[in-house]
């Protein structure tokens, strides 16, 4: 491990690793030393995103996966086991909505009352059910190692309440409580667990604001720090130092990127 290369001799697996915040993450572990396995549905976002951390010199493996199935998340840390021979680092990003035979890029709003259970049960399980089986998966090799970072996501949507998303809210929400049991339950073996909370410009927040009657720029202008964020400038860093050796002692803590949106006391 160099002061350049902080994630050398580390293993990390990031799901939803084809696009956005997945794929600034590991192209950022790559650049940091990691051996990253590269983990989404599509197999050619898969393959661009292993290109491009390998043409940078460092080493990467693909892997297709869809998190809504818990043998394909098993499948997933097998394979990423027999290539690298362990785990460390676990970013569990990817996050599903609408439906299996119609998923979507990002919520839509509804009332509480109007909530699609199809949709809830998709959402749930391709958010906090993923979470907790790719959590289950790796548990054992980063016990063995005695060493383990899990990065889960929270939304200040789950925070707040937002009106419409109750679908989203719930499992952000639980994704939250699992991260905190994991982090008092395991911090013994070495494994730490915390929550990143974005809120960032991304192709997701972009179709998510369509169903809001206010202009992005008029959002940013909002912001304390009076600009969007970007998973490659504002996040991926953070994700870095929260998967590295110096962050042994923080667990079971949220980590607001999101310029100051939700300022809390």
């Amino acid at each position: 491990m160099t002061q350049d290369k902080p994630l050398t001799g580390k293993v990390a697996i990031v799901t939803g690793a084809g696009a956005g915040i997945g794929r600034a993450i590991a192209l950022a572990y790559g650049a940091a030393g990691a051996r990253v396995v590269v983990a989404s549905r599509t197999p050619a976002s898969v393959a661009a995103v292993v290109g491009e951390i390998t043409g940078a010199g460092g080493e990467a493996l693909g892997v297709t996966c869809d998190v809504g199935f818990a043998d394909q998340i098993q499948a997933m840390v097998d394979k990423a086991v027999a290539a690298f021979g362990a785990i460390h680092i676990l970013v569990n990003n990817a996050q599903a909505f609408g439906t299996p035979s119609e998923p979507r890029l990002s919520s839509r709003r509804m009332p509480l009352e109007a909530t699609d259970e199809e949709q809830l049960e998709f959402v749930f399980r391709t958010g906090a059910m993923a979470s907790l089986w790719a959590m289950k998966a790796v548990f054992p090799h980063m016990k063995q190692a005695g060493y383990g970072r899990i990065l889960n996501f929270g939304s200040s949507a789950g925070y707040s309440g937002a009106a419409g998303t109750v679908a989203y809210n719930m499992t952000k929400e639980a994704v939250r409580a699992l991260t905190r049991t994991a982090a008092r339950e395991w911090g013994q073996h070495g494994i730490t667990a915390n929550v990143l909370v974005p809120f960032l410009k991304t192709k997701a927040s972009t179709d998510s604001l369509a169903d809001v009657a206010m202009p992005e720029d008029a959002m940013a202008s909002r912001l304390p720090v009076r600009r969007w964020g970007t998973a490659e400038r504002d996040l991926a860093p953070l994700a870095v130092f929260l998967a590295g050796e110096g962050s042994g002692y923080i667990t079971g803590m949220d980590f607001t990127v999101e310029g100051g949106h939700t300022l809390k006391p």
